[in-house]
């Protein structure tokens, strides 16, 4: 925790005063405590009581406040010139030097086929160690973290970039999710506790998403849409973009289809993103260790790529066939066990998967608590 964490509070907090001017009055100042006294005789500050309340708050939250002068501040966040001075962090911090990531953004009213490509994409990079970032929106958001978190044997880490505090669930819709990646991915926000959904609030929110990421995964979305905004702030930044085409009839492809015409690269899978990342990642991780077999030392991110033969997840249509069951016919009202499940289907984990979130997807099945799935009526 950094040492003047209750100034940079106050400074952060003080009316009139966001990123750019905070950095504008350090630097002009020398400190953040000089910053506050010349403030203080021209704004009503932040009050220290109220820092303190704060810190105290989220103590009691198990939310940790990271600062920018923090060490474990994210240094892909220290490139932006208005990066947030504080992040609120609820979940694996460690996450956050994770050092090949990829965001995912799209249209939060989604086709199904739209979510099954952002689901399955997100299962297969998150199987080759690639952590997802997105904005927990409805649609393609929640496509993509649920299907990291289904990879890696229902382990799979996550971050969700709110535009919310993140004690705050919105939408509503999506207080399971916000469960699930609270254990065991992260929870991300520049927001102070208890702050409510406000529309000003997400595009600042995509900065974050687009700057913490390796790359950006654009599945749908609308010409003007905030998600074509999270992807020009990602080339801004010098990131790659990747979309998956659609059809020109369809809207929700415009955007997309406009990337590819402006050279984002066409995306039909997770192998098209990992081809490109190996090649262009080159930075050196530090002070990171993967938790891959055989890597017990730093190297650069092309190095992880290529560590592990990538193997697309097998379709995914659900069948019926004389050896192997319907998987919805395996799964009751009152709920199943996931893994008795998997066991029962006789499938591969990865298609095993995938067939759940089409289920999900398609209205069929829900996640229930203790680690169940249960059919719909």
């Amino acid at each position: 925790m950094a040492n003047n964490l209750i100034e940079i509070i106050q400074l952060i907090n003080t009316e009139g005063i966001g990123p750019i001017s905070f950095y504008k009055s350090v630097n002009q100042t020398g400190s953040v405590e000089a910053a506050l006294s010349r403030l203080a005789t021209q704004k009503k500050i932040f009050t220290r009581a109220q820092a303190e309340d704060e810190i105290d708050k989220c103590q009691k939250n198990n939310v940790r406040i990271i600062a920018y002068t923090d060490d474990h501040y994210p240094q892909n966040l220290r490139n932006l010139n208005d990066a947030p001075p504080i992040l609120y962090a609820a979940g694996n911090t460690a996450l956050l030097q994770h050092p090949v990531s990829v965001s995912v953004v799209g249209a939060r009213n989604a086709t199904i086929g739209g979510r099954k490509m952002a689901s399955r994409i997100a299962y297969d990079l998150t199987e080759q160690d690639v952590l997802i970032i997105s904005g927990m929106a409805l649609g393609i958001d929640c496509a993509a973290h649920k299907g990291a978190m289904y990879a890696k044997h229902q382990q799979g880490p996550t971050i969700a970039v709110l535009g919310t505090g993140v004690d705050e669930i919105y939408p509503t819709e999506n207080r399971d999710i916000y469960a699930q990646i609270k254990q065991q991915g992260l929870l991300l926000s520049e927001f102070a506790l208890g702050t409510k959904a406000q529309v000003s609030n997400f595009p600042r929110r995509n900065r974050i998403i687009a700057a913490l990421s390796s790359g950006t995964l654009v599945v749908e979305a609308g010409i003007h849409s905030g998600s074509l905004i999270t992807a020009q702030q990602a080339l801004e930044q010098g990131k790659e973009i990747f979309a998956v085409p659609g059809s020109p009839m369809e809207s929700r492809s415009a955007g997309p289809n406009k990337l590819i015409k402006d050279g984002a690269l066409l995306t039909e899978n997770a192998e098209d993103i990992l081809n490109t990342l190996s090649i262009t990642q080159n930075r050196q991780i530090k002070n990171y260790q993967l938790e891959l077999t055989g890597l017990d030392k730093p190297q650069n991110n092309a190095n992880i790529l290529k560590q592990k033969k990538f193997v697309p997840a097998p379709p995914s249509d659900i069948q019926t066939t004389d050896s192997k069951p319907s998987l919805l016919s395996l799964i009751s009202y009152e709920g199943v066990d996931i893994d008795e499940l998997l066991r029962n289907s006789r499938l591969e984990q990865s298609d095993f998967f995938m067939q759940i979130l089409d289920l999900e997807f398609a209205g069929k099945v829900t996640r229930l608590a203790g680690n169940k799935i249960g059919r719909i009526k």
